[in-house]
């Protein structure tokens, strides 16, 4: 059962099964030229808020050596995809004006989508570099994204496009992520199984 806490601003309702931080491990696989990358490695994501329409993403994970040897780090911000309005704040540090939109359950039922579920986006950052932006659905307990602009420093690895999609089941948040990079066409590339640990 999924408690929802008193303060979540209602458009985040839909999205509100990712709350809390999630722990666990997974595989990456992705073929290179030709050559194979396989390792195992742990995960914790925490997904939280603050009082506003969005979810706080971060991501960071670690190889499963004797070391346990840092991996990669990402953050960024989730929510539902729409038009902003006068009464949501910026850009920048601008207040909003008026009433916030959505404020409750029956308004935000009307973002719904022709298909059943909610339109989403997602901005992540990677430190390499890299920042994303995904555009999606979120339908019950799944999600599916696929990016939509893909941003690179002029240092930063060659990294073209890619998919995500997570899922809860029995209780564990599940996902994989597909991507084009390194001169490689969209392919498998990891997926892991998280638990609830806060």
């Amino acid at each position: 059962m999924i408690e929802l806490p008193l303060d979540l601003p209602a458009e985040l309702v839909p999205l509100s099964w990712l709350l809390g931080v999630w722990e666990g491990t997974g595989v990456i696989d992705y073929t290179v030229n030709g050559e194979s990358i396989s390792h195992e490695f742990g995960q914790r994501v925490s997904f939280s808020h603050d009082g506003l329409p969005y979810l706080n993403y971060s991501s960071y994970t670690w190889l499963l050596d004797d070391e346990q040897t840092p991996l990669v780090a990402e953050s960024g911000y989730w929510r539902l995809h729409r038009q902003q309005q006068a009464g949501d704040p910026g850009p920048a540090m601008l207040p909003g004006v008026g009433e916030r939109p959505f404020p409750d359950a029956e308004s935000v039922e009307s973002l719904r989508n022709a298909d059943g579920g909610f339109d989403i986006e997602a901005a992540l950052v990677h430190p390499g570099g890299v920042s994303e932006l995904y555009l999606g659905q979120i339908k019950g307990p799944r999600i599916d994204l696929a990016t939509d602009a893909v941003m690179r420093t002029a240092g930063a690895k060659e990294y073209a496009a890619a998919t995500r999609m997570y899922g809860l089941v029995e209780g564990h948040l599940l996902w994989a992520w597909d991507i084009a990079a390194l001169g490689q066409d969209l392919r498998t590339h990891a997926s892991a199984r998280l638990g609830k640990v806060d």
